[in-house]
């Protein structure tokens, strides 16, 4: 099995020495110096490309702040973290609270009305819709979503347990790409289909590297991700061309950010950070798109 090379990911932690086992899942999501961080975030992990270039353009503004602490788990586990306080990696405890918590723009209204945001969330960015990641030397020579009826066919998709958000996105997306041509829940119950445990925005392109699956079916922004930083990836459209994509009725999610704490002026003043143009672009340069 192949390891892939991930890049680095901060938005300004000075170059020291680091450790981490890629295949854990245990760090990769956990960015920048939580002692030295004068921002904290915690975020959905589905963009978290676009999420660490603002952050450092945030940081280029404050430099004040030293560092930007930054989450992108699922988010579930950042749920749980602003529930119990902290978050557990192995047997290093993680309790530093976050100003600022961004995910699907649902959930965050679900956790103000619960209390645990200190305002409604303010959507800032929106998916575009959903691809195939392959790898470049595809020998099955998968090109659409029709392609995955094949038998044989080894397809990954987050895990619909611990990721359900992801899950039901993509689950929805094969449901009206595939409406008349097959049966999804039979494709999704085929022993050939292959199921993250965790993350899958880091498990994906692992299963492809380690020749366990044929395609992985991701939110096009982390397949165009992925493209650009791994060499042996590429991405297919499900329908349509990678010139013209055919996006039609994929389901799609709008993120929002909210403050933990009333009264935080340096949440505030990220907020209005993010509703700038900068940010726009900068998602736009990873394939999201402006909210509705």
């Amino acid at each position: 099995m192949a390891d892939l090379d991930w890049p680095p990911e901060s938005a300004g932690t000075p170059a020291i020495s680091a450790w981490h086992q890629a295949r854990s899942n245990l760090c990769l999501d956990f960015h920048g110096d939580p002692l030295r961080a004068g921002l904290v975030v915690f975020s959905d992990g589905n963009h978290h490309m676009a999420l660490g270039e603002i952050l450092a353009g945030f940081l280029e503004l404050r430099p004040d702040l030293q560092d930007i602490f930054y989450a992108t788990t699922p988010p579930q586990v950042l749920v749980n973290a602003l529930r119990e306080g902290g978050v557990r990696l192995g047997n290093l405890v993680l309790s530093r609270p976050p100003n600022i918590f961004i995910g699907p723009a649902t959930l965050l209204g679900e956790l103000h009305t619960g209390g645990l945001l200190a305002a409604k969330p303010t959507p800032f960015a929106r998916s575009c819709g959903q691809a195939l990641l392959v790898r470049r030397d595809d020998g099955r020579g998968i090109r659409s979503a029709m392609d995955l009826q094949r038998a044989g066919v080894r397809l990954f998709l987050s895990n619909p347990l611990t990721e359900k958000a992801s899950f039901q996105v993509y689950r929805e997306t094969l449901e009206n790409t595939l409406a008349g041509h097959a049966e999804v829940a039979g494709l999704l119950a085929r022993d050939t289909t292959v199921y993250g445990e965790r993350i899958h925005h880091r498990e994906a392109p692992q299963a492809l590297a380690d020749d366990r699956a044929d395609a992985a079916l991701l939110y096009y922004h982390l397949a165009l991700r992925f493209e650009r930083i791994f060499p042996s990836l590429t991405w297919v459209p499900l329908a349509g061309s990678r010139a013209e994509p055919d996006f039609s009725g994929h389901p799609r999610t709008t993120y929002a950010a909210a403050p933990v704490t009333a009264g935080d002026p340096l949440a505030d003043e990220f907020l209005e950070f993010l509703a700038g143009d900068e940010v726009r672009e900068i998602y736009a340069s990873h394939g999201l798109a402006a909210p509705v």
